[in-house]
């Protein structure tokens, strides 16, 4: 497998060791990527951490052109429909995440099966609380909006979220579900960058063996 990443930030560096840590050839790293040469990316999957506005200027070159792609990238969920659709015409494999966290995904799992023993039960109030450093540019982040998601699923109603910026904060997330006699919460904490990169690697190598538009937390179970 070939790989590509699209944007050589903090993300993109880290994505580039875990790379290398697993044997996988990373062919480039590229701050435009719609200047790849179009028969080298046909050869590669792309894995973009990018920003929201770069990854709306550059989604349908990588729908167009690239073997695979995994999206990191979050921010663009208003242009979503379209986003899925246009890989779907392009007839290209895309793996996207609002976080690609092995624990973050294993949050959402837990998430969902206690909002739907909350939700039977009645009487709770579920609300969200996201802290992230102060360079990340989306807020609410795309992990909390799908926490609320998932709880929305269950009890029909969007929780409120909190969202904090501050410091070098990797990533805090807690979904918290308020009673008339006591309260629930439930949190993850990135200590680093590093678990998203190793996510998004991971993400990577299932396009091998998949085809079609699928979400993260909904594939990285299946065996």
């Amino acid at each position: 497998m070939k790989v590509i990443v699209s944007g050589y930030g903090k993300m993109g560096h880290m994505v580039e060791n875990i790379l290398r840590l697993r044997n996988i050839e990373c062919v480039a790293t590229s701050e435009d990527i719609r200047s790849t040469d179009k028969a080298l990316a046909k050869e590669c999957v792309c894995i973009d951490f990018t920003t929201p506005d770069a990854f709306r200027a550059n989604y349908r070159f990588l729908a167009e052109n690239f073997k695979a792609v995994v999206v990191g990238t979050t921010g663009w969920n208003d242009i979503k429909d379209e986003v899925i659709e246009c890989f779907k015409s392009s007839g290209t494999t895309m793996i996207y995440a609002s976080n690609f966290s092995i624990g973050v995904n294993i949050f959402f799992a837990a998430a969902d099966y206690l909002s739907g023993l909350l939700a039977d039960a009645g009487g709770y109030s579920a609300y969200v609380e996201e802290k992230h450093h102060c360079h990340k540019l989306d807020r609410p982040s795309g992990t909390a909006k799908t926490i609320a998601q998932i709880v929305e699923a269950h009890g029909g109603k969007v929780p409120d979220i909190a969202a904090v910026r501050c410091g070098e904060i990797a990533g805090i997330h807690t979904l918290g579900f308020e009673g008339s006699h006591d309260r629930i919460t439930f949190t993850h904490e990135a200590f680093s960058r590093e678990g998203f990169a190793a996510g998004a690697v991971e993400a990577a190598i299932r396009t091998e063996s998949l085809e079609g538009v699928h979400e993260f937390k909904d594939i990285i179970f299946l065996k």
